[in-house]
């Protein structure tokens, strides 16, 4: 059996990490504003779980990202495969990741990929020269660690 999984990222603010990782892989923000809208009509949620984002609007607390070309599930808007869902948490973040996303960039191209990811709001921590390669530790603008291969 094959099981269907998705990635859950902890956020002090969903929809600014959704937005940073989207603009990263080059996924798509959810758009789950017609679940919503169909939520809202049934009395289901209250506009205390909502706000507009993106010009559409969607849920408080939580947001994915989805990859473009995956299917979807046109009702609810939910992404069908790869997947990162990013949910509000009260607390900070405060120790380092146990589980971290290495994104690949084409050939060549990793210190172009370190400045772009950069310029979308993403620090330099250190490089990494080691027997197995080479890679730069970045990290997102909530401080969650990811590398750049």
């Amino acid at each position: 059996m094959t099981l269907h999984w998705k990635l859950v990222i902890d956020a002090s603010d969903p929809h600014s990490q959704a937005d940073f990782w989207a603009a990263a892989l080059g996924y798509e923000v959810e758009d789950n504003s017609a679940l919503i809208g169909r939520l809202s009509a049934a009395g289901a949620i209250g506009p205390e779980l909502t706000l507009e984002h993106g010009g559409r609007t969607a849920f408080r607390d939580l947001v994915a990202v989805r990859h473009p070309d995956d299917s979807y599930d046109p009702e609810s808007g939910t992404g069908l495969g790869r997947r990162i869902l990013f949910q509000r948490v009260p607390e900070a973040k405060t120790v380092k990741n146990r589980l971290h996303i290495d994104v690949h960039a084409a050939p060549g191209e990793r210190d172009a990929e370190v400045g772009r990811l950069t310029g979308l709001g993403a620090s330099v921590l250190h490089q990494v020269k080691q027997p197995g390669g080479e890679f730069t530790t970045m990290a997102d603008p909530e401080g969650n660690e990811f590398d750049v291969q």
